[in-house]
């Protein structure tokens, strides 16, 4: 019993080491100008001094709201969206190519 017992804690151990380097590597590669509340610097104080606690902070006071915020520049209103990107199966020239290959008549 106490075999399963300590290996619950070495799960919970690295399971909480994970988040902290999740936090940690979250805090790095996030622009300066999406972080919220406080400067960078001081979320990545507050996440290496204060593991725990400190990654869950930042994942609810400091990290960007939105996935792409800070990453992308903001679209601009009365500008059209662009294209969206084509597949191959899209491409006509691709598809005629395809189907000289697949009869052999390379």
């Amino acid at each position: 019993m106490a075999y399963s017992s300590g290996m619950a804690g070495v799960l919970i151990g690295l399971a909480l080491l994970a988040f902290w380097l999740y936090s940690l590597f979250d805090v790095i590669t996030t622009p300066e100008e999406a972080v919220q509340n406080v400067p960078k610097a001081l979320w990545l104080l507050i996440v290496v001094l204060l593991p725990v606690v400190g990654g869950l902070f930042w994942l609810v006071r400091g990290r960007p709201h939105a996935p792409s915020a800070g990453r992308h520049a903001p679209r601009q209103p009365g500008l059209p969206l662009p294209p969206a990107p084509k597949g191959p199966d899209d491409d006509p020239e691709f598809l005629r190519e395809l189907d000289r290959r697949m009869r052999g008549d390379d």
